[in-house]
């Protein structure tokens, strides 16, 4: 006999996620896949983190990459069986509240992501519109912060307008974009070990165990988290998804398994090509590690074909923002559905079958965010975006051992149980914050990121400051929302009851 939890005692039977007005089965397994991946924004990803990789650790950039994966499969691992348990628009915010209370998964199931993703569309809407500028020759607008900041609002306005008609309209536009940035990088990979260049690959490019200490193997690491991050936006479209309790689960571990064989093979090309010296079109080179991928493109594939590249790390950035949209107005319809936010999050177009309100106010919010990041400093834009590294261990590092506390009593029920909800995620979990401790560590140094204040980091600022500033707004949602915090399980009907 299977006993519950103490944390499923504590909280009630989950209650069915059937109720909040999304299009039921809208989306099959194919296009679960498709936002997974998409939200990665693969081609721009890495384009912009490969240099970096390979300044740290040279040629061994392919063994960094696979390792940075093994917590991310370990996590995804953790999505899967706790979506398959309770299946929930919420996903994390869920999933903590219910194993470790109310407290901590409206702090870093419902915040923590929630501004990581801000940030993180901020920087999508900016290089998507600069990129965009490039691409149409525009060069001297492409330097422009006004020029770029106006492009960016209106690709955003573009964006939030397809995340509001509907997923299934998201999920067909992403079908285009995402085919364009698999198609670009796999023709620029097989285009660049055609090509007699300058190392020929290896499988000792994978051996960890020949990087030179731990701590510049540990940098590279913690920078390839960040190119296998947002998959997870999939699950949120898992209440319309067929089958989304189990499909959505498997398209998180596919998406993340197709993300590691595509950086891989880009990766092996590129060293192969240009090979890791510190000049010319070398990895190596400092000058060429912001956008890899623009360098080599040229001389790889051609002036014209280098277009395409160009193009495709430009859609890559708007496929990414328009899967952060919907994933974002999904989770705060979660909250608002279980009384943990305003209920204007809760409502739904009637024709759309979207979270309308929550859509709009994520378009608005991080137009707003640009501009003011914008007008501030361009640094203090470009320390905002390497913050999100902390805020990602976080979040991610505590669904994984949230997946083990709220199955602790079922673990020994089998084999698959203790392995799959207990030993991975736990392994899982223990890596990320050991990443997020690492990172937090490395952002305090004031030479870590473009600015400082009194000696301390202005990334580590930015990122402790993001948690902080949610403790405080935890501290003024409890007194809005007694019901929540009180017992962590407030459905829509309970929630009407009451305020009627």
């Amino acid at each position: 006999m299977t006993h519950p939890t103490d944390a499923e005692a504590r909280t009630g039977p989950v209650p069915a996620p059937a109720g909040k007005g999304l299009r039921g089965g809208s989306v099959g397994l194919l296009a679960a896949v498709t936002l997974g991946l998409s939200s990665v924004a693969p081609a721009y990803s890495i384009a912009v983190t490969l240099g970096f990789v390979t300044l740290v650790v040279g040629h061994l950039a392919p063994a960094a990459l696979l390792l940075g994966f093994v917590p991310i499969l370990l996590t995804a691992f953790a999505f899967r069986e706790l979506n398959r348990e309770m299946p929930d628009c919420g996903t994390t915010f869920v999933w903590t509240t219910r194993a470790f209370g109310p407290l901590t998964g409206w702090l870093t199931g419902g915040w923590v992501v929630q501004i990581a993703t801000l940030i993180a569309m901020t920087a999508l809407s900016q290089v998507g519109a600069t990129y965009l500028l490039q691409l149409l020759g525009l060069q001297s607008l492409a330097g422009s912060p006004a020029a770029v900041t106006i492009t960016a609002v209106l690709l955003l306005a573009a964006a939030t307008s397809i995340a509001y008609r509907g997923l299934h309209l998201a999920a067909s536009v992403q079908y285009v974009l995402l085919g364009l940035q698999l198609a670009a990088l796999l023709g620029f990979g097989v285009a660049a070990i055609a090509r007699q260049g300058a190392a020929t690959p290896s499988l000792a490019w994978l051996n960890p165990f020949a990087v030179d200490g731990f701590g510049p193997f540990a940098e590279a690491v913690m920078l390839c988290l960040f190119i296998y991050w947002g998959w997870d936006a999939l699950i949120t479209a898992n209440e319309e998804t067929r089958d989304g309790d189990r499909v959505a689960g498997q398209a998180a571990v596919i998406s993340t398994l197709v993300l590691l064989g595509t950086y891989l093979f880009t990766a092996f090309a590129a060293i192969s090509f240009a090979g890791t010296g510190t000049d010319g079109i070398g990895l190596g080179n400092p000058d060429n590690a912001a956008d890899i991928l623009s360098t080599l493109a040229p001389p790889v594939m051609g002036t014209a074909l280098a277009k395409v590249m160009q193009l495709a790390v430009c859609v890559s950035a708007v496929s990414a923002l328009l899967t952060s949209l919907v994933g974002s107005s999904r989770s705060t319809l979660s909250m608002a559905a279980h009384g943990a936010l305003p209920k204007a999050f809760a409502g739904v177009h009637p024709s759309h079958r979207t979270p309308g309100f929550g859509t709009l106010f994520f378009g608005a919010a991080t137009a707003c965010l640009l501009i003011l990041l914008t007008l501030v400093s361009a640094n203090f834009l470009g320390d905002a975006i390497l913050c999100i590294g902390l805020l990602i261990a976080c979040y991610y590092g505590t669904t994984a051992l949230a997946c083990v506390w709220y199955f602790r009593g079922r673990l020994r029920n089998s084999p698959r149980d203790l392995m799959l909800r207990g030993v991975l995620p736990l392994l899982g979990g223990l890596l990320m914050l050991a990443a997020f401790a690492r990172s937090a560590h490395d952002m305090y140094d004031p030479a870590y990121g473009a600015t400082s204040f009194h000696g301390i980091g202005g990334v580590f600022l930015l990122g402790a400051g993001s948690i902080a500033t949610g403790a405080v707004a935890l501290t003024i949602a409890r007194t809005r929302f007694h019901r929540f915090f009180r017992d962590g399980r407030t459905t829509v009907a309970e929630r009407t009851i009451t305020e009627d």
